[in-house]
């Protein structure tokens, strides 16, 4: 096994945007590209990004565009097709090539679902976590009655997404949402670390963070030059996928994940990862690393 530093911070230089990102690794291995979701930042990766180094991978873990330090996107875009169009243009400024995967949590996940969708996506496999492609929300193999249900259900959990849409007001509010939200999304992890870390690239940047959501809910408002890559999110992944999610997760219901498996490609899989919630490569990183290299397999190999 081989030994792994320090993750070391850097800037990568884009045509439009700088990314500020923690890199873990030797330049001439493999990319592993990890992004992160919300409330959160690249720093939740590092246990994770240690397996990944020890098996042969260099892991490149990014803060997305519009938390600090990486810079706010000239465009003010944050729409879904702007967060796949970076992951593609990271794959490209690290010098990845056929052997690269991406991994994304949360809204890091939203986007390597989009990505997965888009023709000629360089990515080998990809792993997403917390939240499962669009078309699982749409699925009702159980059934029109189960699905009114889990539909039901879930809109409680995502009231959040409905007060962050008010402006100023839920700018004011994130030193206290954002611990409430990890409390609730992972209950009974202790997450002070997570929390700090978070919240260093928050509190500068907060309405560029909540942006993510507004934009979201504003679809239409995509610009042209995304309007592709965000079009990626509902098509079925051109590459075998894995799907994890956290059994005890307080923000998108496990029930989910067995309609996932219905619309992911031959050789995917989805597994459950048992005692963990939303932030489950936090609370279970060993877990998560052994599944995800189950599937993604040395580079070495």
């Amino acid at each position: 096994m081989r030994r792994v530093n320090l993750p070391e911070p850097s800037t990568l230089h884009g045509d439009d945007l700088d990314f500020a990102v923690l890199s873990w690794g030797r330049a001439t291995d493999p990319v592993a590209l990890l992004l992160h979701g919300y409330p959160d930042s690249p720093h939740s990766w590092t246990a994770v990004a240690e397996a990944l180094v020890s098996e042969g991978y260099r892991v490149v873990a990014p803060w997305t565009r519009g938390y600090a330090p990486t810079d706010v996107p000239p465009d003010g875009s944050f729409h879904i097709g702007a967060l796949a169009h970076d992951a593609l243009a990271l794959h490209g400024l690290l010098g990845g090539d056929e052997r690269a995967v991406l991994i994304g949590h949360d809204w890091g996940a939203v986007a390597a679902h989009a990505v997965a969708g888009a023709d000629g996506q360089p990515f080998r496999r990809i792993v997403t976590m917390a939240v499962p492609p669009a078309a699982a929300f749409l699925a009702r193999t159980d059934g029109w009655l189960p699905w009114a249900g889990r539909v039901a259900r879930q809109a409680r959990l995502s009231w959040y997404m409905a007060f962050q849409q008010v402006p100023r007001l839920s700018e004011r509010s994130l030193d206290r949402l954002v611990p409430s939200l990890w409390r609730r999304w992972s209950p009974g992890h202790q997450a002070e670390a997570e929390l700090e870390a978070a919240m260093e690239a928050i509190r500068p940047r907060r309405t560029e963070v909540l942006r993510y959501y507004r934009h979201a809910a504003r679809w239409w408002t995509v610009p042209d030059r995304y309007r592709e890559a965000q079009a990626g999110l509902m098509r079925r992944s051109t590459v075998p996928m894995l799907y994890l999610h956290g059994r005890d997760d307080g923000c998108v219901l496990h029930d989910w994940s067995d309609q996932t498996a219905a619309v992911l490609p031959e050789g995917s899989q989805v597994e459950t990862v048992s005692g963990a919630g939303h932030f489950l490569q936090v609370e279970r990183p060993d877990e998560v690393a052994r599944l995800v290299l189950d599937f993604i397999g040395s580079p070495s190999a």
